[in-house]
């Protein structure tokens, strides 16, 4: 693909992210694959990010393994996973996109403007989508890696010194067994209703049990989420106690 854009006020729009990403040389970076990754699905059905997110999971995944490898090799490969699970969250990508103001960029429809529901979710997808443009323009890191690398060593280090790696229902089950000798129990209810508009991120409500009591309950837009949500405040309001 030609980095020949058609569309020059929207290019200088995203040279201005670029140069906050501290690029400052960017004759390599293909506008189209950019613009395209920030095109949320509500503004076009068939030109958005969707695909370029897929590729950006992929290199997001692939650049945490190799700070791993780089930094911490002493560590067991099941530590790296909880490390790496923990920063390619949608929460963990969501933070580092309002970080660079990507919200500023993202092209959404009219269905998702005035609706700040879906808002993390939709700033997740983006920044993997961005990363899967800038590794395309180039089909190598060197677009990514100057100004990611030192964010995500950062956090991995916040998330390393946190005993319970961020991964809260693991932390939850340890906690329970220790105390009770029994594992937690959840409870998740669909709350999706036809006839209204759905929060995806939402989507699912969660209840952890033990011993017949609820200790909390969170939501999520998958089943998984909604139960890392509910472990979560459930852990955090027990390890305060």
């Amino acid at each position: 693909m030609s980095s020949t854009f058609t569309n020059p006020s929207r290019q200088r729009q995203l040279q201005t992210l670029i140069s906050r990403l501290g690029l400052t040389d960017s004759t390599a970076v293909q506008w189209a694959l950019l613009d395209l990754a920030l095109t949320h699905p509500t503004a076009s059905s068939t030109a958005n990010y969707e695909q370029l997110e897929f590729v950006g999971d992929a290199v997001i995944r692939l650049l945490m393994a190799k700070i791993l490898w780089a930094h911490n090799r002493s560590n067991q490969v099941g530590d790296w996973s909880a490390v790496r699970s923990a920063l390619v969250s949608d929460r963990a990508l969501a933070d580092l996109a309002r970080t660079y103001g990507l919200k500023n960029f993202l092209t959404i429809g009219p269905s998702a403007m005035g609706d700040p529901r879906g808002e993390a979710s939709r700033l997740a997808d983006a920044f993997e989508a961005l990363l899967g443009a800038l590794y395309l323009s180039t089909e190598d890191l060197s677009l990514i890696e100057p100004w990611l690398v030192p964010k995500l060593q950062q956090q991995a280090a916040v998330v390393r010194a946190d005993p319970t790696y961020q991964n809260y229902k693991a932390a939850l089950q340890q906690w329970t067994q220790a105390h009770y000798g029994i594992l937690p129990e959840y409870r998740v209810q669909d709350t999706y209703q036809p006839q209204k508009a759905v929060d995806e991120d939402q989507r699912f409500a969660a209840e952890v049990w033990v011993q017949g009591n609820c200790l909390a309950s969170g939501t999520g837009r998958s089943i998984k989420a909604a139960e890392k949500a509910a472990a979560e405040i459930a852990f955090l309001q027990l390890s305060a106690t």
